[in-house]
This record gives C-alpha cells, structure tokens and sequence, in this order.
C-alpha cells in the first residue's frame, strides 16, 4: 500500500480554486499568484497520479479531485475550529457550506440556524431534496437536508422527519377550473404551478388522478416563496405544504392526495464543533415542527 504525503497548500489551492470557479479567483483568496496556484496543483496531481481538475470554466473536480476537495475543507474546518478555541477574539467566524431543499429553506431551517449567524457564516446551497446529497458527494457541502436516507460514503444520516403536501388553490381558482372536484378531465385541463424541472409532486399527483403529466399547462416558478404567490394568486393549483399555508386561505383539492416527504440530516462524519452546532440545532427545529410519525 502506497501512502501519499499530501501538502496542505496543494490541498488549499484545489479546494479555493474548486470554490472560486479559476485559478485567478483562487489565486486572490489565497494571496498568491494564479501560477502558484497552478504549480500547487500540478503538484498535488503529480503525488496522487491522478488529474484532480477539469480546467471548465467554472472548474469542475474530478471524482479523485472530489475526494481530495473532501479532505481539504475537513481540513480548512478542523483547523478554524481548532484556532477559535486557542483565541475565539482573534479570528472570524467558522464558514460552513450545508445543501437545504427550497420549502425547507422557506419555513423552518433559516429560524433554525439564524442563532448561529453570529458565530458561524452559513453558505447555504438550494437544491431539490432529491439532490443534495449529490453536493455531499461531490465535496460542495459538508451537511444537508436531504431526502436520500442512505448516507453517502464518509457521512452519517440521520432522519429528520416529513414535511406534509397537499393538492391546493385558490378558491377562485379551484371554483373555475375544478367545480366538478377535479375529475380526470379537468385536472388535464386546469394549470399547474410547478417549482422547477425536478420537482415530480405535482407530476406524482396526475399520475395518481389518472392524468397524463404532459396535458395540462404548467408554469415554472423556481422560488418557495414565489410558488406560493403564484398559487395564491390563481396561476394554477399545486403542491404546497402544510408549513407554508399558515393563512389557511387555500382550497385543499384534494383530502386524500396528502403526501409526505421524509427528509434526513446528512453530514460528514467529522467531530467538529461548528459541524455539531448546526446539526444540533437543525435536529431540534426538526423535531418542533415535522412530521415524526409518519413515512
């Protein structure tokens, strides 16, 4: 077995430079020149055997370059909680990038973690539930909210529990396009608010009405918030969840089309203290207001 003696510069020019998206951008947040940058590298390719980069614009790791970018910022994150505790006044706040689903986002993860903001800096990634582990995977982030039970390799799962959805709309809406109750016929016809490409509930839900996904008009409103709007403003019926409908003033389509999503909190398994904050608070917003019981 070889054992490769990795340099922490190298390590900290792949992961700037992996965060930055160049070796320019990399080079001004080391305070190096993008050569030095560039040479660090190189070098760090040379010990592993590996091509750790693809040189895209913004760069993209390769799968060996992920597993280095991996240890680099357990590295970066060890070592700003190691120097906080030896001189707290001394130096900023720890930075902790975390994946979070958008409806998670949007109602209870940001009251969660706004506690912390004054000791760590939050670099919080929006994505699907369905996809955030993939961040993990690749390094991106260190935690997330997910819907992938299965830890990813170097992580633990913890489950959080489910946040609750339901067919709704606007009740002039609902009186307009679903009188009938929301037939087959009608759910083909009536418009649909759709988050973004990714997101299947509403899919999901035609398919259980026996309706062809494709029929009916669909708009892409890519913003929690923003999706809510667009349903409270009678764009088009959609999946909201119960968190998000605390005015109470949507139609519910639908009693028996509830469905839940269960969500899991991943992170490396890494005995950080910043790591720990957050989890410990993510864990117990989640079990404040999520679904526990159900799956």
């Amino acid at each position: 077995m070889v054992t490769v003696d990795l340099d922490l510069a190298q390590l900290r020019a792949l992961g700037a430079t992996v965060t930055t998206g160049t070796l320019d951008a990399a080079a001004r947040a080391l305070h190096v020149t993008p050569s030095a940058i560039s040479q660090r590298i190189k070098a760090l390719e040379t010990a592993t055997g590996r091509v750790l980069l693809v040189r895209s614009r913004p760069v993209q790791p390769t799968e060996s370059g992920q597993a280095l970018l991996r240890l680099a910022r357990q590295i970066d994150l060890l070592t700003a909680d190691a120097t906080r505790e030896l001189d707290s006044a001394a130096h900023g706040p720890v930075a902790l990038p975390i994946a979070v689903n958008a409806d998670s986002l949007a109602t209870w993860v940001l009251p969660a973690l706004a506690p912390l903001a004054g000791d760590l800096v939050l670099d919080l990634h929006r994505a699907d539930q369905a996809h955030t582990s993939a961040l993990l995977r690749t390094g991106t982030v260190m935690a997330a909210v997910t819907g992938d039970a299965d830890p990813v390799p170097g992580c633990s799962s913890t489950r959080l529990g489910s946040m609750r959805y339901r067919p709704m709309a606007a009740p002039a809406f609902a009186r307009r396009w679903l009188a009938d109750g929301g037939t087959a016929e009608s759910l083909a016809r009536a418009p649909v608010v759709v988050f973004d490409r990714s997101d299947d509930l509403q899919h999901a839900h035609l398919r259980a009405r026996g309706v062809d996904p494709t029929r009916p008009p669909m708009h892409f409103v890519p913003s929690s918030a923003d999706f809510l709007t667009a349903v409270r403003l009678g764009m088009g019926w959609g999946m909201v969840p119960d968190l998000q409908d605390t005015d109470g003033d949507l139609t519910v389509l639908d009693p028996d089309g509830a469905v839940d999503v269960v969500l899991h909190w991943q992170q490396w398994r890494l005995r950080s203290p910043s790591l720990d904050r957050v989890a410990d608070a993510v864990l117990a917003a989640a079990r404040r207001v999520l679904e526990t019981g159900r799956s």
